[in-house]
């Protein structure tokens, strides 16, 4: 049986190249992003071991449907990548009530709602790979970026918790913790911000989304047997641990 994963965000930038390399490996790959045409580009891109369908990962209904098309395209979805983001850059007194709300709707609330859609399954299977796209931010925080930081945070505990409860019955749960990367939603923060984060990271660069995915590649197969409840960090040296 092939494996099939759904990548959400996978419109554009690490999502995207997340996509484009599983299904280099072989994977059926369900393409989501918000936006239903970005999808459908990754996936033509990909071929025919992909679908592509738009949804938004904050909306309980709209998961659903991604699950329940996913399985009627490819059968059990064995591999979800929780990658889908949202970026807002503001002063802390700046932000406001909706600002914060969204921000964990897409981050937390979306990979929530996505891992819990497909768990069920993956535990009656006794088989199943989660991997939740965090970032160095939630680990050392950002400034003009506290609501993302507790956000992209709030997903490293999820993922260690979820991790304790299922890595028994057969199901691994993992994080990777990109710092800044080449992509449209780094790219669309303040030009002083990326100058700023450059000139702090050892590398002294910003990574390329394909280098993510060579950590969410890994991840996926059956070589990271032994990682459980871990955060991977292409970051550039950001952070070191």
């Amino acid at each position: 049986m092939t494996d099939t994963a759904i990548v959400t965000g996978a419109g554009s930038g690490i999502g995207q190249a997340i996509a484009v390399r599983l299904a280099a490996d072989g994977y059926n790959v369900v393409v989501n992003d918000f936006r239903l045409d970005a999808a459908a580009a990754t996936a033509n891109q990909i071929g025919a071991s992909a679908v592509a369908i738009g949804g938004d990962v904050s909306d309980e209904a709209d998961v659903a449907a991604i699950v329940d098309i996913a399985k009627a395209k490819f059968g059990p979805v064995t591999h979800l990548i929780n990658c889908a983001g949202h970026v807002h850059q503001g002063r802390f007194t700046d932000l406001t009530v909706a600002d914060f709300d969204r921000m964990i709707a897409v981050h937390l609330r979306g990979t929530f709602l996505c891992a819990h859609a497909v768990l069920a399954d993956m535990l009656a299977r006794g088989s199943g790979v989660i991997v939740n796209i965090a970032s160095q931010l939630g680990q050392i925080g950002g400034v003009e970026l506290v609501h993302y930081s507790a956000a992209k945070a709030g997903i490293i505990g999820m993922t260690k918790a979820l991790a304790r409860e299922v890595s028994a019955q057969g199901v691994r749960v993992n994080a990777v913790a990109p710092g800044p990367i080449n992509t449209p939603l780094v790219r669309s923060l303040s030009q002083d911000w990326q100058r700023a984060k450059a000139a702090e990271l050892p590398l002294g660069r910003f990574g390329e989304p394909e280098e993510v995915a060579n950590t969410v590649a890994f991840l996926c197969s059956p070589q990271s047997a032994l990682f459980v409840g871990q955060t991977l960090g292409p970051n550039s040296g950001d952070v070191m641990l």
